[in-house]
């Protein structure tokens, strides 16, 4: 067990920098295909897709995985049991959504982690990377006008609120761009999702909060997330140096 863990966690013997960000450019164009076929007017006219959509997810996210670098493999690994958990928080719990049917689609934290790897992928390309402190205005300002712009104009007080805290989370992590391309992921699937009827945010967050369907803000979370993601790998990590060293 612990040499296949190492083999698959631990080991960049089947990276490959050109398919990991050949997955990542795929990423929209796979998204409204597979929310898409799980969308109510794709059962309306044909049948239910959701087998369909949570086995195309799980095989995007394996040859995603498996492109990968050892350490984005761990992230999306953790991500796929961190959303999920945070999927039983945020739409069980707390009902701040609710998906078409009443049962978390399967599909949804594969989705997450792909989400979050393309995210990943796209601010580590050598463009980002050259272009960083460039990036950092025109994404501060876009997300900016963004917020205020929902808040103001569609009364989003969701996104207005925590829109906020994901600057000040930013603010921690020094403008990092890998949260802006993040965000700007999360929103797309977001639209795409919502436009679909694949799920649907309540109308006012915990009976008070008025948000959009979806809330901007909603990118806040996602953020929040990688936090603890980034976290848990890193023990992972710190903890597997340790058994090797022993």
């Amino acid at each position: 067990m612990d040499s296949a863990i190492q083999s698959v966690f631990f080991n960049d013997k089947n990276r490959s920098a050109k398919m990991k960000l050949f997955f990542a450019a795929l990423f929209p164009l796979f998204t409204l295909l597979a929310l898409g076929i799980d969308s109510v007017s794709f059962k309306e006219i044909y049948f239910d897709g959701r087998e369909v959509t949570n086995i195309l997810a799980i095989i995007y996210f394996s040859f995603f995985f498996w492109f990968s670098d050892s350490y984005l493999r761990k992230l999306m690994f953790v991500m796929v049991f961190l959303s999920y958990i945070g999927e039983l928080i945020f739409c069980t719990l707390l009902e701040m959504y609710h998906y078409r049917t009443a049962v978390i689609p399967l599909y949804v934290p594969f989705g997450h982690a792909i989400v979050y790897a393309s995210g990943y992928v796209y601010a580590h390309t050598k463009w980002a990377v050259s272009n960083d402190n460039l990036l950092k205005k025109y994404f501060a300002a876009g997300f900016a006008l963004l917020f205020l712009s929902v808040g103001i104009f569609l009364n989003d007080m969701f996104s207005l609120i925590f829109g906020v805290f994901f600057f000040l989370l930013l603010k921690r992590k020094k403008w990092q761009n890998l949260y802006y391309f993040i965000a700007v992921c999360v929103i797309f699937i977001e639209l795409a999702g919502t436009f679909f009827q694949c799920w649907k945010w309540v109308p006012k967050t915990f009976g008070l909060i008025a948000a959009t369907n979806p809330p901007m803000g909603a990118v806040f979370f996602y953020a929040g997330g990688d936090v603890l993601l980034v976290k848990i790998v890193g023990f992972w990590e710190k903890r597997n140096h340790q058994s090797l060293n022993n």
